[in-house]
């Protein structure tokens, strides 16, 4: 099954085994029926909220590992990993008791909706021990300062680019006691190219809103959230250009 570079990165991040994982906004659930096959997990979680896409993943699911389908009497006792899809709101997900080992797979969405999703799901399993694996399309920076203030900790973090967009790939556990920071650590290697480049854009990307913040200021004075922007994109672009007098070029 040909899957993209983002979600095979993902799969490739994913190396210990789990009682469940949930993949969330799957889409066509090309990711998790590769975690089927090689059987990360002893139950697989299909979630989406679109209807259709999750007829169309349940007919696929059924035709190619009927005998894993979770809560169906045909289901064998004997196969490693079962499966089962979820037509709901991803901030309603029920998880499985909270002895069981579980991970959370939020990717493809933008940043907002991702930091939205991770706050309902913590709140509404206070006593559960979870992982996350987060791949944002926007807002990576809010989605980190927002996993800080949740009290998740880094477990693995990587860069990388598909069809000339850079992605950050987050895993985070409410039990890791290792930091996350704002701009991200284990993840750069500035001797690569690519991070040197995509180091350089987001420099540039945050300058540009600070410029245009400041432009803003010029002519009324800007209001309270506006002033949290603009020392946030400031605290940024610091941050950044901290990483880049690490640079060896």
């Amino acid at each position: 099954m040909k899957i993209s570079q983002r979600l095979q990165h993902i799969n490739t991040m994913i190396n210990d085994h789990y009682d469940h994982i949930w993949d969330c906004c799957c889409d066509h659930g090309l990711l998790g029926a590769v975690l089927l096959k090689r059987k990360a997990a002893d139950n697989i979680h299909f979630v989406d909220v679109v209807p259709s896409l999750m007829h169309e993943v349940k007919q696929k699911l059924q035709r190619f590992y009927p005998e894993a389908e979770l809560g169906q009497q045909t289901a064998l006792t004997h196969v490693q990993s079962h499966w089962q899809v979820h037509c709901l709101d991803v901030t309603k997900l029920a998880l499985a008791a909270k002895e069981q080992r579980q991970l959370i797979i939020i990717a493809g969405v933008g940043g907002e909706l991702t930091i939205e999703l991770v706050q309902q799901i913590m709140a509404r399993h206070p006593q559960h021990s979870l992982e996350f694996i987060l791949c944002p399309v926007h807002h990576i920076y809010k989605v980190r300062t927002a996993m800080q203030q949740l009290g998740l900790g880094l477990v693995d973090e990587h860069l990388m680019q598909e069809n000339k967009r850079f992605y950050e790939i987050l895993h985070l556990s409410t039990t890791s006691p290792v930091a996350l920071t704002p701009v991200g650590s284990s993840m750069w290697d500035l001797s690569r190219e690519l991070d040197r480049d995509y180091l350089q854009k987001s420099v540039k990307h945050y300058q540009r809103i600070e410029q245009g913040l400041s432009k803003a200021q010029q002519n009324s004075p800007l209001n309270a959230e506006q002033q949290k922007e603009k020392a946030m994109i400031g605290a940024v672009i610091a941050a950044y250009q901290g990483l880049q007098n690490l640079s060896p070029l």
